[in-house]
Formats: structure tokens, C-alpha cells, sequence
């Protein structure tokens, strides 16, 4: 062909076990900020305005080829059987490479952080003049990283650490891995990249002499270090959380959220909060959640799969579990838990009590300690409480169970059956006082030993 099938092209090597993680897990799985390093990566690439994906992945990684199709169904898979360096990784995508694409981008699964306008930034540089553009970075300690080679603004080479001279160990401007390459060289300058090094493999890196051996220009892009940190271990795994968390930190604020101890928060990747949310310290949100303007998040309250309107309140030490929906306006108090309800407008469940599977009307009380029964041991069960109802404290609704509007129930009540509308639900045992029974007990023990 001497026309483009398509603009760009982004290559992913993600065929790495990850031993030294020493997990079961393939390591492109391991998450950071609740979404694995694969799943960031794929996500920057279809940022950058990339539709032509293709992963390469190693043998039996059934969940790896799981998470890219979750993610990016529209790529392709391609499963690397040998293990010969990463130039033979990329060419294992040669059908792609083979249908010129205008520039090629090479990518790694476990280079999670990378920002999409740095993909933006290599392209560009190829569709300018360049056969090769590497991404680099400068390293206080480049032990065990390679160097990139630099003539003025060209890129001469790019060595590894094994293969580097006295004097080129020198260099502190050190390869991150990685690198856009011309679309109409990029397969002639991968075939041509030999195995003569100590580790006898095919190097990705080698493109860039193979290239200027054959008079053309070669170019390196600085990246900051953290945006390149690659993640083999879990210390790296940890290194990498912290920087994604201040970057979302960051992002939230500018956004108009309040973070009390910024610190202290935690986001999921896919966190939504509108301009006006407070948040006090210690709060965690895992994925899929929603928060809406005028909000307060108060301490040490952990949030997962829930959405909460506007001006809600909750916390401190309060869990949201998946499923959950607050109203406007609605309040949820210290130590409670909801699971998989609907709690509507101007509702309050203030104290220590636990909601699951439960649909509550707006302007409903719930009183501390009260309990939705919503599971028999095989089957989950709903129970519905009417707008402007009160439950009183200490109370057992064992579901599937409904109170109507404007009903009452009992405090220390354990309500089994339907309660009408405006009705008073009581179910408790009749009070029994004995007079004089505390004076004679402590008659009878006084004076005993254990």
C-alpha cells in the first residue's frame, strides 16, 4: 500500500508475568487507584485520540485479554509465544505495521502514569521529519537504566546499562521505554534491529541507531519522572498509587472540591464530584462513585458504588456500599452502613444502625440502631418505609417488610409483618417490674468470693 489504512497506531507490550511482584496475578493486572496499570494505559491511548490498538500479551493470560476487552474492545490480541526481547514483542503486531500506518506509538502495560498529550507529543515529533522520537528522563541514579546518546538535539543511540561504556554510564538522561517510530520506517527499522548484546535479544532501542545508520533523524522527549515510573515490583506498585493520587487530589481541587487533608483522601480512578463538595480527612472512595454540588463527606467515611444528590450529608464513619442512592438533602450519620438502597429527599438515618436492600421515603427518620433484616441465608429481601415515617431506636424490620407513610414504629420493636399508613407498628414484650428484686440480690451475693 502507498496509502495510510489509518492515522496512528499504538502498540502495547503487556506480555510480562511479574515475578518479582510475587503475585499469582499477571502483572499489568495490579491496580493503582482501583484500575489496573493495563486498563490506565489503554485509557491514555484512546486520550490521545488513538483508534488502532493492538496488545501483546503473554501465553495463558486469559484475564489480561479479559481486561482489554472490558476496556478496549476494539483492539486486537496478539499472544507472544517466545520471549526475545521487546523489538520481537512489537513485531508481533507486523499485519498492523504491515497496513502503513501514518506513525506508530510503542507503549508498556506496566508504564501506567504516562499522560496522553506525552503520546500526542511522540507522534507528532515522527510525523515531522523523524524516523524515531524516545521518550526520556533525567535520573539522579541511572544505575540500571539506558542511556539516551544525544548530539545536540539529535539522538544518536540508546544503550543499554549492560552494554554502556565507562563514559556513557556517565549520561543521566535515561530511556523510559517509550517510543514512536515513522509509519512508512517503522517496519523496516524493526526488521533490521539485531540480537548482538549480552542478553542476545532483539531491543527496541536498537531502532534508533538502525535508523541513523541509514541518514535519518532521530529525536528525544523529556518526560518528567514521575510520569514514566515503571511499576515491577510492589513498592513500585505503592510509588506509582501515590503519585496517581496526588495527581487526582490536584484535579478534584481545581475542580472546585474542598479537600481538608488532602493527604489523607483517596480516589478511584472513576471518582465524579461536583464543585462545592467538602471532605473532611481520612476519606476513601472506591470506584464508582458520584457525588453532587454542596455535598459534605465527613470523617474517615468509606464510599463504594454509591451516588449521592445534592447537598447530601454523611459521616463521620459512615460506609456507602455499591448500590446505594441519597437524595437531596437526605443525612446519614456516624457509624452507618447502606447497602443497595434508595434512601430519598430529606430522609435521616443519624446513628449506628444498618440499611440493606431497603427503599426509604423522603422525610423518613430512622432512629439509632435500627436494623433492615434483608437476608435468610439463601435470599436477599427489600423492605420500603413510606416518606414522613419514624422508626424508632433499636428497631428490627425483617424484610420483606413495608411501613407506610407517616407510620410509627415502636422503639426496640422487631417488626415482621406490613405496618399501614399512618398506623403505630409495635412488637415488643410487656414490661415487668419487681419491686424490692435489686436490694434482695445484693442481699443474697454480698460477701461472695470468686
Amino acid at each position: 500500500m502507498t496509502q495510510s489504512s489509518f492515522s496512528n497506531l499504538a502498540i502495547i507490550l503487556a506480555a510480562g508475568e511479574g515475578t518479582r511482584m510475587k503475585s499469582a496475578k499477571p502483572k499489568v493486572l495490579h491496580e493503582i487507584a482501583g484500575l489496573s496499570m493495563l486498563g490506565h494505559v489503554l485509557a491514555a491511548v484512546k486520550n490521545a485520540d488513538i483508534s488502532h490498538i493492538v496488545v501483546i500479551i503473554g501465553p495463558n493470560h486469559e484475564e489480561v485479554a479479559s481486561e482489554i476487552n472490558r476496556h478496549a474492545p476494539q483492539a486486537e490480541i496478539i499472544v507472544q509465544r517466545e520471549r526475545l526481547g521487546t523489538a520481537h514483542a512489537v513485531l508481533q503486531a507486523r499485519a498492523a505495521l504491515e497496513q502503513n500506518p501514518k506513525s506508530v506509538v510503542v507503549l508498556f502495560g506496566d508504564t501506567p502514569l504516562v499522560h496522553p498529550q506525552t503520546i500526542k507529543n511522540l507522534l507528532e515529533c515522527v510525523s515531522n521529519q523523524n524516523a524515531v522520537a524516545a521518550l526520556g528522563f533525567f535520573a539522579d541514579n541511572p544505575t540500571g537504566y539506558g542511556r539516551l546518546l544525544m548530539s545536540g538535539n539529535k539522538l544518536e543511540a540508546i544503550r543499554e546499562h549492560k552494554d554502556a561504556s565507562d563514559k556513557e554510564l556517565e549520561v543521566k538522561f535515561c530511556n523510559a521505554g517509550l517510543m514512536a517510530l515513522s509509519g512508512k520506517h517503522a517496519l523496516e527499522l524493526l526488521s533490521n534491529i539485531g540480537n548482538n548484546n549480552t542478553q542476545k535479544e532483539y531491543y527496541l532501542p536498537d531502532a534508533v541507531e538502525v535508523a541513523c545508520s541509514k541518514g535519518l533523524s532521530c529525536v528525544a522527549l523529556k518526560a518528567d519522572n514521575k510520569e514514566v515510573l515503571g511499576v515491577n515490583d510492589r513498592v513500585q506498585l505503592a510509588q506509582a498509587e501515590a503519585v496517581c493520587q496526588s495527581r487526582l487530589r490536584e484535579q478534584h481541587m481545581r475542580n472546585g472540591v474542598t479537600l481538608e487533608a488532602p493527604e489523607t483522601v483517596f480516589f478511584s480512578y472513576d471518582t465524579y464530584i461536583a464543585r462545592d463538595v467538602t471532605i473532611e480527612p481520612h476519606v476513601v472512595f472506591k470506584s464508582g462513585v458520584r457525588v453532587e454540588a454542596g455535598s459534605v463527606i465527613k470523617a474517615f467515611s468509606h464510599i463504594d458504588g454509591a451516588t449521592l444528590e445534592k447537598s447530601v450529608t454523611i459521616g463521620p464513619f459512615a460506609r456507602l456500599r455499591p448500590g446505594t442512592k441519597l437524595g437531596e438533602n437526605s443525612k446519614i450519620g456516624n457509624f452507618v452502613e447502606i447497602k443497595a438502597s434508595n434512601i430519598c429527599k430529606n430522609a435521616k438515618i443519624s446513628h449506628l444502625s444498618y440499611i440493606g436492600d431497603a427503599d426509604i421515603g423522603d422525610n423518613a427518620n430512622i432512629g439509632a440502631g435500627t436494623i433492615t433484616c434483608n437476608y435468610d441465608g439463601f435470599n436477599k429481601f427489600r423492605t420500603v418505609i413510606g416518606e414522613d415515617a419514624f422508626v424508632g431506636s433499636n428497631t428490627a424490620l425483617v424484610a420483606p417488610v413495608e411501613i407506610g407513610a407517616g407510620a410509627y414504629i415502636g422503639s426496640g420493636s422487631t417488626i415482621t409483618e406490613n405496618v399501614p399508613d399512618d398506623a403505630l407498628g409495635l412488637a415488643r414484650a410487656r414490661q415487668v417490674v419487681k419491686l424490692g428484686w435489686g436490694d434482695s440480690f445484693r442481699n443474697i451475693n454480698s460477701g461472695t468470693k470468686d
